[in-house]
């Protein structure tokens, strides 16, 4: 059994022996937790990144949803024990329909169990992969001239370089992107930029982009996954790389920027594993709609509501981010990554990504 699962067992034992001590003296189990909102996030100078605050809230067994969440806890704890000791993994979907067999514990949906493993991470002070828990999917794609070192399931080291071994479809970044799973070797490229889009990703393999600029590309998909999240730290912090992150323009991709550089409220105590406070914003922002004339869609009313929620998120309390959000409420436009291709499908990186980099210093 490795140190980290090890550990983790232990951890949870201890959690399993604080409600058994609270029984024993007749008292109401309870266990408080980190409040996850973002009035409870503080920026952390010495790391760079937004952590939880000291607000805690009491789950409590006086009141019956209270009773089920702890009961659920025991459950959970009990399953990754298990799960430890035989050597098993699970995804975090199979733990939800384990769940089923959980009287009177079972979970109404998987949102519900996804957070009471991110709970169990908090009070443990471990990680789901400390858990043998890992997502439904893999992470996203890079390409690029840098070497991976992967460890396969017989142990043996593997070398795949993101560029010349992997064809257009890029090196799939797996769950596990730990130092006993994989490693970079021979880095041939002067900085990251992470890309949100498929379609931008495509178009920038494609068009060579990773070539010339000596740059890696990685796919975001979207809210990118702690794997991917995990893998760009990481290859800021030891590889010394600078990250850009080139994504649309509207309020859920600020929010993607903000867990990629900043960290995420629903996963703040993981923000110095995950977070990459130097990481830059390329775009698309509402200056830029107006500077080259975009392509655009209305702000719906869920747009201007998180638009105006953002304003008051501490993590965008720069003069930066409030001139943009503001400036897009007061056009009421926003714009996709794919509207630079008003000007022709080379135009990005022929134009728009070069004046930006060169800002940046990295072209």
């Amino acid at each position: 059994m490795e140190k980290r699962h090890k550990d983790a067992m232990e951890n949870m034992e201890d959690i399993a022996a604080q409600f058994y001590e609270q029984l024993k003296k007749g008292t109401i189990p309870e266990m408080k937790i980190s409040t996850r909102s973002k009035n409870n996030i503080v920026f952390d100078k010495k790391t760079g990144v937004w952590k939880y605050g000291s607000s805690k809230s009491t789950r409590s067994a006086k009141k019956l949803s209270g009773a089920r969440m702890i009961l659920r806890t025991l459950y959970m704890l009990d399953f990754i024990t298990d799960m430890i000791e035989s050597e098993k993994s699970s995804t975090l979907r199979e733990m939800y329909y384990i769940s089923e067999g959980w009287e009177k514990a079972k979970f109404g949906d998987q949102s519900e169990s996804d957070r009471l493993a991110e709970d169990m991470e908090i009070v443990t002070d471990c990680l789901r992969e400390d858990f043998k828990l890992r997502p439904e999917e893999d992470g996203a794609r890079l390409i690029g001239d840098i070497t991976v070192k992967e460890r396969t399931r017989k142990g043996d080291i593997r070398k795949i370089n993101c560029r010349d071994d992997v064809g257009d479809s890029g090196y799939t970044i797996p769950y596990n992107v730990e130092e006993d799973k994989v490693n970079f070797d021979d880095i041939g490229v002067d900085f990251v930029i992470a890309i949100e889009t498929g379609g931008m990703f495509d178009r920038l393999v494609e068009n060579g982009f990773d070539e010339s600029s000596n740059s890696l590309l990685v796919h975001l998909k979207g809210q990118p996954a702690r794997s991917t999240r995990r893998v760009i730290k990481r290859l800021n912090e030891e590889e010394g790389l600078p990250v850009v992150v080139f994504l649309d323009g509207d309020p859920w991709s600020f929010r993607i920027f903000a867990s990629v550089a900043y960290g995420a409220i629903n996963s703040a105590h993981l923000s110095d594993f995950l977070a990459t406070p130097t990481a830059e914003y390329v775009g698309i922002t509402a200056s830029d709609i107006l500077n080259y004339d975009l392509p655009t869609d209305k702000l719906s009313k869920t747009d201007r509501n998180a638009l105006k929620q953002e304003l008051e998120d501490p993590r965008f309390n720069t003069r930066f981010w409030h001139d943009e959000i503001e400036t897009m409420l007061e056009i009421n436009k926003k714009a996709e990554q794919q509207a630079l291709a008003k000007y022709g499908l080379d135009f990005v990186t022929d134009v728009y990504l070069p004046e930006k980099l060169s800002e940046l210093g990295l072209l």
